[in-house]
């Protein structure tokens, strides 16, 4: 089945699709490094640098989407604009990223849909947001359904929650979502993760290096495959005052566990995080300057931050080491992805087959 993939960053999701068996044909965003890293690591799949806010550009890319039959559209569009508009002016120019997703639909009439967000979506103004979505997509023949998904359930070594929405055509099927992969005492764990790669404890790095263990767990196994470079595992230098801070804080604390009077100008939630590394990671965020490696006294690199998103050591990231850490941040992790995927394809693969094959 073939997928476009709006506000695509680098392509996690898509990763997860591809994976799934789809011919991902177009990645559309507007930020210019994450997609080199998309182009990069999509092999197939056209880039397409644009602003989706703009209705000319959004012509454009309808009609180049039209050129080739679109099962599904993918879609992670911010929601900024909600906050500050409220949900009696859903069709805001503030919004107008989020209603690109529904006129590509209307134009497209795909299969099916996928939109992820962050999970205070569900709560905003009281949920009247999530429900006008839900609203709309139901009124172009729909049906749509929302759910928040934990990624931890699905083999990511991280507790990232997100809100997705999946919609399936009306004359195809009812909507559903997949069932969790992973119990909680078998999540995978940081030191599960990523203690097979170097510790950078006396050294930077570079960007394209070599490995110097052997996969230890089945999910590092599975992280390397047939991979023999590595890649973006390059160590941040901190200040020594920031080193012996970060020395302080034991695994799976915080800020709270510093003596009085150090680290006392970051005092919010996630200040002076170090992970705890026989438990999943915090949700990776995009700035990397508040959590640090559960050993070593670093914040973790590009790759250790990018295998706790379960994006496989072959995904390399381009730009500044700024915008990798941002891709990272962004993205949707490949194996979440990979499991909405696989669900999709089972909702709309059995209700064809079932179309074609009646009697069986």
């Amino acid at each position: 089945m073939n997928a476009v993939d709006l506000f695509a960053g680098c392509g996690g999701l898509s990763k997860g699709f591809i994976d799934a068996g789809y011919q991902v044909l177009l990645g559309v965003d507007n930020d210019e490094a994450a997609l080199k890293t998309f182009a990069l690591n999509h092999p197939g799949a056209t880039p397409v640098n644009a602003d989706l806010s703009d209705e000319d550009e959004l012509e454009r890319l309808i009609g180049l989407a039209s050129e080739q039959s679109v099962d599904v559209v993918i879609a992670g569009p911010p929601c900024q604009g909600f906050s500050l508009t409220g949900p009696r002016h859903f069709d805001d120019d503030r919004n107008r990223l989020y209603l690109a997703v529904f006129r590509m639909v209307k134009a497209l009439r795909p299969k099916a849909l996928v939109i992820e967000n962050v999970p205070g979506m569900s709560t905003l103004y009281n949920g009247q947001i999530q429900a006008e979505i839900l609203r709309r997509f139901r009124k172009l023949g729909y049906h749509i359904d929302s759910k928040i998904l934990c990624a931890a359930d699905f083999g990511v070594p991280q507790m990232r929650k997100r809100l997705i929405f999946i919609g399936i055509r009306e004359d195809i099927g009812p909507v559903s979502f997949p069932a969790e992969l992973v119990t909680p005492e078998h999540y995978v764990t940081c030191r599960e993760a990523i203690s097979d790669l170097p510790s950078r404890a006396e050294e930077i790095g570079e960007e394209v290096d070599v490995y110097t263990h052997d996969p230890i767990t089945d999910y590092q196994k599975k992280m390397r495959a047939n991979n023999t470079v590595l890649y973006n595992h390059v160590a941040t230098r901190h200040t020594k005052m920031v080193q012996d801070t970060i020395a302080l804080v034991p695994e799976g604390g915080n800020y709270k566990d510093l003596p009085r009077g150090v680290g006392e100008s970051r005092k919010f939630h996630e200040a002076w995080t170090r992970y705890d590394g026989n438990k999943p990671s915090r949700t990776i965020d995009t700035g990397h300057r508040n959590h640090f490696h559960y050993e070593y006294n670093r914040v973790p690199t590009v790759r250790e931050n990018a295998r706790l998103q379960s994006f496989p050591d072959s995904f390399v990231f381009c730009g500044t080491r700024t915008q990798q850490n941002r891709q990272v941040g962004n993205a949707v992790p490949p194996l979440l992805g990979y499991a909405i995927a696989r669900h999709l394809r089972t909702l709309i693969g059995e209700k064809d087959h079932e179309q074609k094959n009646p009697d069986d």
